[in-house]
């Protein structure tokens, strides 16, 4: 099942690019977060964060996760995100809408994802969130990992159409710490693909979450990751269960690798911009790639095109928004408001 994977990265920095519970910002922030009960729809399952949530919202920002992941990952950047916006600018409220993709989180508990499992079905799904809640389409998306490609396919079929007429493309994408086009395997170790292989071979209802920490650390995983594996179960009865389509996340993964978006990039629609965020500790990133992002951002801006940006996170690996949210906040708070016009 998994023989075709091809892992291009540390395990680390693609596995735990999605990890929750771990951050440290769950607990650094005072104010609670406001979360209103986890929804279920025909169509994704989401969180909502609102510092205000008795004003009307002056804009919205989709938060995707990375592979294997939540929304709720996100939970503690986001209302982090909310909080520096607002002080920058008292009249926006915003809204961050954190999306739980097709086959993660809750959303893998809901009946009607059907096959192909990939980047775009994945951005449709946003789509048919936004038609089936009936909101106003995001003014920005941001995705991390796997979610950064989910961010550009969907921008993409924006431009063309794809979601109808009604459709109003994303003033501004971050796209955090996802190289844009094919993922390098070449120099690849195997971590993912051994974890994913040990994970595919276990049984789909299992004893207790501690029986597979220890199992992990009995194969030679370390703990953190050992750990990190473990949060990523539900209670089911009297045992537990993974709260992620694992046959289907590895197709999404699959896609993940090989879809190229460089022309998007190339080309970007006319007022949005894509903001790439490049981990300066990352091990994704090919120096040819990272020289073709600059080449784009330092283009001349023409009136009938968008414009791509690249802002580099210090002393961070994959992980940005635990290993230095706070860098990630000062880069991209202040471009949310020059992006976004209200």
């Amino acid at each position: 099942m998994v023989a075709s994977l091809r892992a291009s990265s540390s395990l680390r920095s693609r596995l735990l690019s999605s990890s929750s519970g771990c951050s440290p910002w769950r607990f650094l922030l005072s104010s609670p977060v406001h979360s209103d009960a986890p929804h279920q729809t025909e169509t994704l399952a989401f969180d909502e964060i609102q510092l205000s949530p008795e004003k009307p919202p002056t804009a919205t920002a989709f938060v995707l996760h990375g592979l294997l992941g939540s929304g709720r990952n996100w939970l503690s950047f986001s209302r982090a995100l909310a909080s520096e916006l607002r002080n920058r600018s008292p009249s926006d409220e915003w809204r961050m809408v954190l999306v739980d993709l097709r086959n993660h989180g809750r959303s893998a508990g809901i009946k009607g994802f059907d096959p192909p499992h990939n980047m775009s079905t994945a951005a449709k799904d946003l789509a048919d969130l936004v038609k089936a809640r009936d909101w106003p389409w995001p003014d920005v998306v941001v995705g991390h990992s796997m979610g950064g490609k989910v961010a550009l396919d969907f921008a993409d079929s924006c431009s063309r159409g794809v979601y109808g007429q009604s459709a109003v493309l994303p003033k501004q994408l971050w796209v955090l710490d996802s190289v844009p086009g094919q993922v390098v395997t070449d120099n690849s170790d195997g971590e993912v693909e051994r974890v994913l292989q040990t994970l595919a071979s276990l049984p789909s209802s299992l004893p207790s979450r501690k029986w597979v920490v220890d199992h992990m650390l009995s194969l030679g995983f370390s703990k953190s990751l050992s750990e990190w594996i473990g949060s990523n179960l539900k209670k089911d009865n009297d045992h537990v269960t993974w709260a992620f389509d694992l046959q289907a996340a590895i197709d999404m993964f699959n896609s993940y690798r090989e879809r190229s978006y460089w022309e998007l990039l190339e080309h970007p629609p006319k007022d949005m911009e894509i903001a790439i965020v490049q981990a300066e500790l990352s091990d994704r990133w090919d120096p040819d790639d990272v020289q073709r992002l600059k080449a784009l951002a330092k283009r001349e801006s023409k009136p009938d095109a968008g414009k791509v940006s690249l802002h580099v996170l210090p002393n961070s690996g994959h992980w940005v928004h635990v290993d230095n949210p706070k860098g990630l906040l000062e880069i991209m708070a202040p471009n949310f408001l020059s992006a976004v016009t209200h």
